[in-house]
């Protein structure tokens, strides 16, 4: 392995949803995912094949094929996080080489996705790539960042909403993504559509915020955590939104529904046998390490 070399140690991610890596080669265990703009450090190259090695907002590392980051120096880096940009709010959507639906498609795009917005034309935002591409994206499927923010509601029950729409997605292991989720991607993809940055993984997600260990006082919206006991010390595998009156919302297999309550016609006895307890985050945003947004996360600023 190699470092970055000297004057491109950053770089923003370059297509729709970019897969991280364990390794260097198509073959290595998918770990992660990473979104089309997200900016990230450049940690080392590859020897063999240039691919690099890179650390996303959340701090989680993998390698990812070079093309689908743009290298870029630290002035260009900065450049790109300070530009007006769109956040796209669609769960699905293309971007075309005109203004027109009946264009040729330059790019899939999904929620959560950032380009930089260079103007409008019709219906159509008018968006560059990190790599210089130019396109248009319907306006339907997209708002400006800064009036996108704005508009945010990050009640619990807003983003159970955003949970929902997303019923019957496939799970995929490691996905964070609409294209598919693994179970903390998920929640973590749900959190992001909100402008929330929170931990990768399930164990982490259990650690920041407030534990609650009593059913009775989890609330809509909080986090619900499900493994094994080795003595005191919890070994998650699995994680959900709690909905309430029992229910929770989870990836497993697909996006779906569940009930802790052994009544509910909707009963998972399988997850109530190792639920351990619950967790509430969303009070904590800003305030807890591990958990922000892309106005206070550093690598949205530098």
């Amino acid at each position: 392995m190699c470092l970055a070399a000297a004057g491109q140690e950053y770089g923003v991610v370059n297509i729709s949803v970019c897969n991280l890596r364990r390794s260097a080669d198509f073959d290595a265990e998918m770990v992660s995912q990473a979104l089309l703009g997200t900016p990230v450090h450049i940690l080392q190259l590859a020897d063999k094949n240039g691919w690099p090695q890179v650390q996303t907002p959340d701090t989680y590392t993998g390698w990812v094929h070079y093309e689908g980051i743009t290298r870029m120096s630290k002035e260009e880096y900065s450049a790109w996080n300070a530009a007006p940009k769109v956040v796209v709010t669609a769960l699905f959507g293309l971007v075309y080489d005109r203004p027109s639906r009946k264009g040729a498609t330059l790019s899939d795009v999904v929620a959560g996705d950032r380009l930089r917005l260079l103007g409008r034309k019709g219906s159509f935002w008018k968006v560059g790539f990190p790599d210089g591409r130019s396109g248009y994206l319907p306006r339907a499927d997209a708002q400006e960042l800064t009036a996108w923010r704005r508009s945010l509601d990050n009640s619990p029950a807003a983003i159970l909403n955003t949970a929902r729409s997303m019923l019957g997605f496939p799970y995929i292991w490691a996905g964070m993504s609409p294209k598919g989720m693994d179970c903390s991607g998920f929640v973590r993809t749900v959190l992001f559509m909100h402008d929330i940055i929170a931990p990768r993984d399930s164990g982490p997600q259990s650690r920041v915020g407030v534990r609650i260990d009593k059913i009775e006082l989890l609330a809509p919206g909080d986090l619900v955590f499900f493994g094994r006991w080795n003595g005191d010390t919890p070994r998650i595998s699995h994680v959900g939104f709690y909905l309430g009156g029992g229910q929770f919302i989870h990836s497993l297999g697909m996006v779906k529904i569940g009930s802790l309550d052994p009544s509910a016609p909707d009963y998972d006895a399988f997850n109530a046998g190792r639920y351990l307890f619950g967790g509430s985050i969303l009070p904590f945003i800003d305030v807890h390490e591990g958990l922000n947004t892309t106005l206070s996360n550093p690598y949205y600023a530098e």
